[in-house]
């Protein structure tokens, strides 16, 4: 496929929804938050359902953020979640990363959380996001990193669920392990003043294992993830089956333990 296109590979089913939703400007962007201040102007690229973005909107009232998505679908979420916020600067629109519809220097600040992993050529959306950055902005970035999950009890499925995922992200033209390439993208999108850092998420709690293990099994079997990978030839319905089995039956386990690693940069424009 043309190096800037990439098919999304997790889709907006439910159990996607269900995850996303889930995220806020605390627990996905906390290593961007000391730079907001009110007045600032920002651009949150794909934006899903919005949950983040309402939480960066509150903090820069009276300034504007301005939500895109590839999806026009998933638009209607993210203003359903901004108007349950009580925020009213907000505005909305469909936009590819590689060639966004601004003029150059339009925001003070460009955020994205989980996209460069999905986008066909993620150093091109960079630079797409330093353009329309003012001098001396912030573009932040925050992926996730597949190849660095560590979850406890080993369960043998649930290492062939982690191969499966990162080749078909990879059949997509992703790059699921994009946490650890984030810094080394952004100085080739031209980015000196660049501070690495990394969090993760952990669930461990009898909840939290049960939210995790539930949608991870659903999406398995019932996304455009599913249809992804067995159209694509890289499992079986039935061996998806049994993958989602082997996530649930993580999710009861007293004991259960997973992390999911983030690599994050703050770059000065």
């Amino acid at each position: 496929m043309p190096k800037e296109t990439a098919v999304y590979t997790h889709g907006h089913h439910e159990s996607v929804l269900r995850s996303h939703q889930w995220r806020t400007a605390a627990n996905s962007a906390a290593y961007l938050l000391g730079e907001l201040r009110p007045g600032l102007d920002v651009l949150d690229v794909g934006c899903g359902p919005g949950t983040i973005t309402a939480g960066l909107a509150g903090l820069v009232a009276p300034g504007t953020v301005t939500a895109v998505d590839a999806s026009e679908g998933v638009l209607g979420k993210a203003r359903e979640a901004v108007r349950a916020a009580g925020v009213d600067n907000v505005r909305f629109a469909v936009a590819d990363v590689h060639a966004l519809e601004f003029p150059d220097d339009s925001f003070d600040v460009v955020h994205a959380h989980q996209v460069l992993q999905h986008v066909g050529d993620p150093v091109q959306a960079l630079r797409e996001m330093r353009r329309v950055c003012r001098p001396g902005g912030i573009v932040a970035a925050r992926d996730a990193d597949y190849g660095a999950f560590t979850w406890f009890p080993g369960i043998p499925a649930l290492d062939g669920w982690l191969d499966l995922y990162r080749r078909v992200a990879r059949a997509n033209g992703g790059e699921p392990d994009a946490g650890r390439r984030l810094l080394s993208w952004a100085r080739e999108a031209g980015f000196t003043d660049i501070t690495p850092t990394a969090t993760a998420w952990c669930f461990a709690t009898t909840e939290d294992r049960a939210w995790w293990s539930g949608l991870w099994a659903d999406r398995t079997v019932a996304s455009v993830y599913a249809e992804l990978a067995v159209g694509g030839g890289h499992a079986s319905s039935g061996r998806l089956t049994e993958i989602a089995e082997a996530w649930r039956d993580w999710g009861s386990r007293a004991d259960g333990w997973f992390m999911v690693p983030h690599g994050e940069i703050l770059c000065r424009a």
